[in-house]
């Protein structure tokens, strides 16, 4: 299929599929013609990728997940280096919220200090 077939069937924009191109993400083939070829596979690949970024995973994050797809794996997952992306992820997502409550807690502490009896959303 080429690019614009790929782009409506996947809902992510020609720009887009020609970036994880020049990232190593997808690997079109060229027709005789110069047109972006690309297989059926291709779909299941753009599908993971556009799944783990809109969950918060960098681009660089997905390689380890399109490996394994492409290695013949039913799931991105389902390979020890996507795990492992997984764990490196939830702690970072853990961390995260550590530091966000640690600025909660100081920015109603602030709010207590400086308008006693304020009511704080959250707070019982």
């Amino acid at each position: 299929m080429r690019i614009g077939e790929l782009a409506e069937r996947t809902g992510v924009s020609t720009r887009s599929l020609r970036y994880y191109e020049e990232h190593g993400l997808l690997s079109a083939r060229r027709g005789p013609n110069g047109y972006r070829e690309y297989a059926e596979e291709d779909v299941k690949l753009v599908a993971e990728i556009r799944s783990l970024l809109s969950v918060g995973f960098t681009l660089e994050d997905t390689r380890p997940f399109v490996d394994c797809l492409r290695s013949g794996h039913s799931s991105g997952g389902s390979c020890q280096e996507s795990v492992e992306v997984y764990q490196r992820k939830i702690m970072q997502i853990d961390e995260e919220i550590r530091v966000l409550l640690a600025r909660r807690a100081e920015v109603a502490a602030q709010l207590a200090q400086s308008c006693p009896g304020c009511f704080v959303r959250g707070d019982k």
